[in-house]
């Protein structure tokens, strides 16, 4: 991967509805050259897959959090999973290091739902034995 490589994956970064016409422009390359440099930076899983990013806020989904969870014992860890990969406002799941097993990105319409996947959800998962939740005030950057 070169640095017109990386500059193509910059532009579609910021817009992965860009044409190849388009990018070709911005990195002075044929757009042949430029469709040919994506199709092998798809095949070479660099590009995992086109999304789109969506407003939160307009979709109702005002309240952003991170939960920390914490698990009793690592045979858990199957069942906490299966419930985490079906809760449709957890954003992002990651296993971590540390004094927490795993942190959760979650995305929702206010305080009462937070409490309903905190108390509902998570805490009923057997093996969860602590959680600490933090909400964020705002965002200064985010990125796919």
């Amino acid at each position: 991967m070169d640095h017109i490589d990386q500059e193509i994956l910059q532009l579609l970064k910021n817009n992965g509805r860009m044409t190849s016409s388009e990018i070709s422009r911005q990195v002075h390359l044929s757009v042949p050259a430029v469709s040919e440099r994506i199709r092998k930076l798809e095949e070479s899983a660099v590009i995992d897959r086109f999304t789109v990013k969506l407003n939160r806020e307009q979709l109702g989904q005002q309240l952003l959090a991170f939960i920390m969870v914490q698990l009793e014992k690592p045979e858990h860890v199957e069942e906490f999973r299966k419930v985490i990969l079906q809760a449709d406002s957890v954003l992002e799941c990651h296993h971590m290091a540390g004094a927490y097993d795993y942190m959760l990105k979650v995305a929702l319409s206010g305080t009462k739902e937070l409490e309903r996947l905190i108390s509902d959800t998570i805490k009923q998962v057997p093996g969860v034995v602590k959680t600490n939740t933090m909400i964020v005030l705002s965002s200064m950057k985010e990125e796919m």
